[in-house]
């Protein structure tokens, strides 16, 4: 079975960051599309970083380039958010994803894996 586990949200300061992990057990996160996405409640979950089976393939939304970077340990199995300079408007809950469809491209929503999500509140 394949498992997606998030982990390292809290409570931060604006200005503060916070290092999201994701946790992958049943796949490996260098033959998957892995992305981060957030959502908050009465809005549509949207994509924040993607990093492809290419290693040096990432893209990030505009609001959060500059900020925030993806990374991954193929060993490990584990993909990293990297949040810095974080805003209230980041506040959501953060949720990993994977996808084994490279070949249709990474950046989409309709991801096959995903996590239970980890709550981020920027105050």
């Amino acid at each position: 079975d394949v498992q997606l586990v998030e982990s390292g949200g809290g409570l931060v300061q604006p200005g503060g960051s916070l290092r999201l992990s994701c946790a992958a057990s049943g796949l490996s996160v260098d033959t998957h599309c892995m992305s981060w996405f957030r959502q908050t409640p009465g809005k549509e979950r949207e994509g924040v970083a993607t990093i492809s089976t290419d290693t040096y393939s990432t893209y990030y939304s505009e609001a959060v380039k500059g900020r925030f970077t993806i990374s991954r340990d193929n060993t490990r199995k584990m993909v990293y958010l990297q949040m810095d300079s974080l805003e209230p408007e980041d506040t959501a809950m953060y949720y990993c994803a994977a996808d084994p469809n490279w070949r249709m491209g990474c950046r989409r929503n309709d991801y096959v894996y995903w996590g239970q999500g980890t709550q981020v509140t920027v105050s």
